[in-house]
């Protein structure tokens, strides 16, 4: 890296003077929650305001001076090859990106910066789970225009020095989600992590309430008053009583699923851009990212238990660049097949036709996986049987016990017949896919000739029975099938690499 007293000092850029007042707020807020524990748990609040105020005041100007500190050590510049940024006050950090390792240029908002108009730009290098370069926070323009420079430079467009490129103009829409679609959505999404926060809350907040919380004995007391009430009701009003608490429950996990939904993908629209598929989603969290086509490597053609009754599917693209640390970018959350059929073409992908030649696994590795399966229960249901009447235990209870391991061995063997009848892969000139599970099945679909290896495995069952597990290399992610007959394997592995040995992946990338 060349030396920075090397380079004009004009080149150098600084971050919005609002960037240093939205960390500070962003700060504070992580740190708010901690000095009003302190301040309720202490009983200060009690001694009135002026024990309170002080220590606020002290915290805002003290996470505001850090924050203006930062900022203002904080500088980046975009040079000819490479975007380069340095921070820090007493340990200085300067770190240099050139452009080529630059796989992605997202924009994101979250809720405070998106307040004060300000957009934070991140540069995705898929270094590992290394932290990407961030550049906290300009304006949206400014934000705009930091992107298609990167990516004009990335090109080999040259720019006057000081000049960025103007904005990306044209662009095609490919799937949208309005607000009837959106709903939809969210009532397939239940969740019930609304109690999980709340139980974490009150686990981290409990001494705000006026009761003990975690006293079992109390919560004893409480229900037992109602508890009778309602045992002398009848059987009827308990039924009833219980219908309606799981209704509750249920009406609860589908706003909460609706909620989180609303605020992810509120606004989603996917479009066809000159730089790649661009994707715009979120409330609060406003996110815009520009996938190149060239960089994706798969694609994911999900459903769910119910969804999949009324033709509802979702498609994301395994990407070199991440996606909320996942190599897997959703570009279409929730649509028909007839939607998703031409967002699968602007990718360069192509959908199975009813010309494909689907093969299942070996039945050999079925029978192994359902026997390995259903062994363990069948030695547990013996021993249960032999030491079952030594213990004393009744009959009745022992045959219960016994019978429903039994089911269990049973419904092991019925689940690994549906996934050998459903799980299925084909092989075209072009793509290779892969169908995995029957309540809510999963179609990979790869091209031949992105595949970075084929791997073949087999364990000591697997070589005696004659099959194996193929493990496809692909950047960003992993694909695998199971059980595949060892011949079919290694056709499957000769044909991927006739197709990769046969591209240039330098003139792929370029194109």
């Amino acid at each position: 890296m060349t030396d920075a007293a090397a380079v004009p000092a004009e080149d150098w850029r600084r971050t919005s003077p609002l960037s240093f007042v939205v960390t500070a707020v962003m700060s504070l807020r992580q740190a708010g929650l901690g000095v009003l524990a302190g301040i309720f748990g202490t009983g200060l609040w009690q001694e009135g305001w002026r024990y309170v105020v002080p220590p606020l005041l002290i915290m805002l100007g003290l996470s505001a001076f850090f924050s203006w500190l930062a900022w203002r050590h904080f500088r980046y510049r975009l040079s000819d090859s490479d975007i380069r940024v340095e921070r820090g006050l007493l340990s200085r950090t300067a770190r240099s990106v050139p452009y080529e390792r630059i796989q992605d240029v997202a924009l994101e908002q979250s809720l405070i910066p998106r307040l004060f108009g300000m957009t934070e730009v991140k540069f995705e290098t898929g270094a590992g789970g290394k932290d990407e370069v961030r550049i906290r926070y300009v304006t949206p323009a400014e934000a705009e225009a930091l992107r298609e420079t990167v990516r004009a430079r990335k090109s080999g467009v040259a720019l006057p020095s000081g000049e960025t490129a103007p904005a990306e103009e044209s662009a095609h829409s490919l799937f949208a989600m309005n607000l009837r679609r959106l709903a939809t959505f969210g009532l397939f999404e239940f969740s019930l992590v609304v109690f999980a926060v709340l139980g974490g809350a009150a686990q981290q907040f409990d001494f705000l309430l006026p009761f003990d919380l975690w006293n079992y004995r109390a919560w004893v007391d409480l229900i037992a008053g109602p508890g009778h009430r309602l045992q002398e009701l009848g059987m009827m009003a308990q039924a009833i009583g219980a219908a309606f608490a799981l209704l509750v429950l249920g009406l609860l996990g589908l706003l909460t699923g609706l909620g989180r939904t609303v605020l992810r993908d509120y606004g989603f629209r996917l479009e066809d851009t000159a730089k790649g598929l661009r994707r715009r989603r979120g409330l609060l969290n406003r996110s815009d990212t520009v996938m190149p086509v060239h960089r994706v490597q798969a694609l994911k053609l999900t459903t769910g238990v119910f969804r999949r009754l009324w033709g509802w599917h979702g498609l994301s693209v395994v990407s070199l660049a991440t996606d909320a640390k996942s190599g897997n970018h959703t570009i279409v959350p929730f649509a028909q097949m007839d939607e998703i059929g031409p967002v699968v073409d602007a990718t360069g992908f192509a959908l199975p036709g009813t010309h494909e030649a689907w093969q299942r696994s070996s039945a050999k590795h079925r029978v192994d996986q359902a026997l390995l399966s259903a062994i363990p229960l069948g030695l547990a249901a013996a021993f249960v049987a032999f030491t079952g009447p030594r213990l004393g235990v009744p009959p009745a209870t022992l045959a219960l016990g016994i019978a429903g391991m039994a089911a269990a061995a049973l419904l092991v063997l019925l689940r690994e017949n549906f996934r050998w009848k459903h799980d299925r892969h084909a092989l075209d000139a072009r793509h290779l896919f892969s169908r995995h599970g029957w309540l809510a099945p999963r179609l990979d679909i790869a091209s031949r000739v992105k595949l970075q290896s084929v791997e073949i495995t087999q364990g000591p069952l697997a070589r005696r029975r004659g099959y194996a597990t193929l493990h496809l290399g692909v950047a960003g992610g992993s694909l695998a099938m199971a059980g595949v007959p060892l011949a079919e394997a290694r056709a499957i592995r000769a044909a991927v690499l006739d197709s990769i040995s046969g591209v240039d992946f330098s003139r792929l990338n370029a194109a």
